[in-house]
């Protein structure tokens, strides 16, 4: 039999209804690796008995003849940012260690409602701010692949950088993410897995601890765009406790899926092919383009003029909301309280955020106060929402032209951990590909494609049309198909 720990979502629950093994089979085994895995640090808490316990619900069902349910048998990893009752939801913060809600999110009660159990919490970089997993209170996150010949520790990408080492270090089947301004996609690139980010507003924030909330959403990371599509019509949803939440029935994305591209014009935007890009990148895009005509489809060159100015404008609205969002953390309510001998009120709130928040917080919480504040406001906070708008019209005005959009997901491949450390701008720039379809709310998909001359994955990014999150993965079967990625990582580990 093949191992439980290489199968994904679709091969899990197929073989659970089957009979060809037991969901408790699974989870023991997806328990044992998650927890011979420690050397990544992808979780920061494991819970195998919430896996076993769905696992054995599971079995019962099957064994009284029952339907299964779409995610039956499957346990994953969880985002530590996603809400989850009773047990530990720290958004990879000092500020937030040990907080146990008691409540669990709409997203993760879906996946719970679908048949799915839960192997543990996954590390992401410190709320959900970063590129590299690098910022977290827990530990740096490292990625499962090196490159040829080499021992250092490469990053995971970020901030979803627990749930993309967890699946493609094959110690989970699956896992959720979230994506802010590349979150999902960028890190599944760095390590040769699929992520897709939906429409915003397809998946539910209530109960995910927010970062910038016109531009968070939730979304699955697997190791395909089958299990990807099973994953994401689990999770997704109306909820009225989400204000911005779409009240859209959720398509069968699994069961329409189709490699057939035939009619479709896929566009290719002159303004992706961005000076520092690899020449491997290069040269991936280019592959991508021949798969896609050769799955039917027509290739069109479109134009997105105002891709340039969509990162900084992307700096200045996600530290603003951001800036918002975490004042909440204050020492009062919940989570870590400092309260130094004779300290005021003031004193409390100083000394809690200074010991709670880790650097890349603190710093996004400065530069979204600075663009709040009076005098700055029109200066820069007006004027990156007017750039967004632009970045939003130039998508609509390309739908003209085309029907997707295929760009590379990153600049360049994964780059050692702590290589940059001391160079934020640059860190930020992996996202330059990811923001401008999470400006414009898009749905938007990255399938891994090729290995660079160090043996690390290349992504390849398609971007679709509102609400047609059928057709980005279409396309991504398409690539899938041709591409016939099955590398995976040695185990060092």
């Amino acid at each position: 039999m093949t191992e439980l720990t290489n199968l994904g979502i679709k091969a899990i629950r197929d073989g659970v209804r089957e009979g060809d093994f037991t969901a408790r089979e699974v989870a023991e085994a997806f328990n044992d690796a998650a927890a011979n895995a420690k050397a990544l640090n992808a979780f920061i808490t494991l819970t195998p008995d919430h896996a076993l316990a769905a696992a054995d619900a599971i079995d019962a069902a099957r064994a009284d003849g029952g339907d299964l349910k779409p995610m039956a048998g499957v346990p994953i990893g969880m985002k530590d940012l996603f809400a989850t009752k009773g047990v530990q939801t720290s958004a990879a913060s000092h500020i937030l260690e040990g907080f146990a809600p008691p409540y669990e999110s709409t997203v993760s009660q879906n996946l719970w409602d679908a048949g799915a159990g839960m192997l543990g919490k996954l590390n992401l970089d410190q709320f959900a701010m970063g590129s590299s997993n690098e910022t977290s209170h827990f530990g740096n996150v490292a990625s499962p692949w090196r490159r040829e010949g080499s021992n250092a520790s490469m990053s995971p990408g970020g901030s979803s950088g627990g749930s993309s080492s967890a699946v493609s270090a094959r110690i989970a089947p699956a896992a959720t993410g979230t994506d802010t301004g590349g979150s999902i996609r960028q890190p599944a690139a760095f390590t040769g897995i699929c992520g897709i980010k939906p429409t915003y507003g397809r998946c539910s924030r209530w109960g995910t601890v927010a970062f910038a909330s016109s531009l968070d959403q939730a979304g699955p990371m697997a190791r395909s765009v089958e299990d990807c599509a099973i994953m994401l019509g689990a999770m997704a949803g109306f909820d009225p406790k989400d204000a911005t939440s779409l009240k859209m029935d959720v398509p069968d994305w699994e069961g329409a899926l189709s490699a057939d591209l035939s009619g479709k014009r896929i566009g290719i935007p002159s303004e992706y092919r961005m000076e520092g890009t690899s020449d491997a990148i290069l040269d991936s895009w280019e592959q991508g383009k021949a798969w896609l005509k050769d799955a039917g489809a027509e290739i069109v060159d479109i134009s997105l003029p105002h891709t340039k100015y969509a990162l900084p404008a992307y700096y200045i609205i996600a530290p603003a909301e951001a800036s918002s969002n975490l004042a909440r953390y204050d020492g009062v309510r919940y989570g870590l309280r400092e309260l130094p001998d004779g300290a005021g009120l003031q004193d409390m709130y100083a000394e809690t955020r200074e010991a709670g928040f880790g650097e890349e917080v603190k710093r996004r919480i400065l530069i979204g106060t600075y663009v709040l504040s009076a005098g700055f406001y029109d200066a820069y906070y007006n004027q990156a929402q007017k750039v967004r708008t632009l970045v939003a019209r130039d998508f609509e005005q390309a739908w003209e032209r085309c029907d997707l959009i295929l760009a590379p997901t990153t600049p360049t491949a994964s780059f050692p951990l702590g290589s940059l450390d001391n160079d934020p701008l640059t860190m930020y720039l992996n996202d330059v590909f990811a923001v401008p379809a999470s400006l414009a709310g898009l749905p938007a998909m990255s399938v891994p494609a090729t290995l660079d001359p160090n043996g690390l994955p290349l992504g390849l990014q398609l971007v679709g049309k509102p609400f047609d999150e059928q057709s980005v993965l279409d396309a991504g079967l398409a690539i899938q198909n041709r591409a016939g990625f099955d590398h995976a990582p040695e185990k060092w580990w």
